[in-house]
């Protein structure tokens, strides 16, 4: 028996967000499609939460630091009717400032980050839109809005999966597709462990638990929000930076050179 709400596919379902999204759409009724690199640790969740919620729960095993991967992921969500919204969560962080950066692990970052990101969502909204309905979660993060503060490829992946998302959203207006950017601070999950760092040593009030982030996530998604902050309390303040954005509009494509530039 299948879910009359269809079936969410999650990206970097093994653990941390991904997970989390996983167990909470599960309880929402989703069957699950679980994408990530660790089967075991993708069986293991598939198993629980099929029997805690009773929902099919599919694991597809892909590493979207490869080309062939990420094009099996692809043809999965172009050739499954089920599914009806993709949670576009996969990424690596950082493992320290660029300067002294491995090169090698930044192109497996920008690989997964942005190319599997762009990829899938693409892919998604193609597929969707053909449909007339359907939904997309890109996660992103915070650092797109604050480069300063972080290492660089990965603040520019981040702010790529946002630019992304708005330019779409721009286009599946009217399309019956919805689409969310998430803007994570920073979340207790393994991602820190994993690119070769702590969570100690962290301000433990900046740092969010990763249930009460999705579960925030998620009502900016039933709210209808297109960019959710989930520790962002005034609203008014993330309007206040677009329409500073809009009011720039005007300005950035014109025929002749500003005259502050005349020499």
């Amino acid at each position: 028996m299948t879910s009359s709400i269809g079936t969410a596919l999650v990206t970097g379902a093994s653990s941390g967000i991904g997970a989390t999204y996983a167990e909470r759409l599960a309880k929402r009724g989703f069957d699950l499609l679980l994408v990530a690199r660790d089967q075991s640790r993708l069986d293991e969740l598939a198993a629980t939460l099929s029997a805690r919620y009773g929902v099919g729960a599919e694991t597809l095993r892909a590493d979207l630091t490869q080309r062939e991967d990420i094009h099996l992921v692809e043809q999965r969500l172009r050739d499954d009717a089920a599914v009806t919204l993709l949670v576009n969560n996969a990424g690596i962080g950082p493992q320290g400032p660029l300067l002294t950066g491995d090169l090698d692990y930044l192109d497996r970052m920008v690989d997964l980050n942005v190319f599997a990101a762009n990829r899938l969502a693409v892919a998604a909204a193609q597929v969707f839109a053909a449909r007339g309905s359907g939904a997309i979660i890109n996660t992103a993060s915070v650092v797109a809005l604050a480069p300063h503060f972080f290492s660089g490829t990965y603040v520019a992946s981040k702010a790529f999966v946002l630019a992304l998302t708005e330019a779409l959203a721009n286009e599946l207006k009217n399309k019956g597709v919805r689409i969310q950017a998430v803007l994570p601070g920073l979340t207790r999950t393994e991602i820190f462990d994993r690119a070769g760092g702590s969570m100690e040593g962290l301000d433990p009030e900046r740092v969010m638990d990763v249930g009460d982030m999705v579960d925030a996530a998620l009502a900016g998604f039933d709210q209808g929000e297109l960019i959710t902050i989930p520790s962002l309390a005034d609203g008014g303040l993330y309007r206040s930076f677009e329409e500073a954005r809009a009011a720039l509009a005007p300005h950035l494509s014109l025929k002749t050179p500003a005259p502050r530039y005349n020499g």
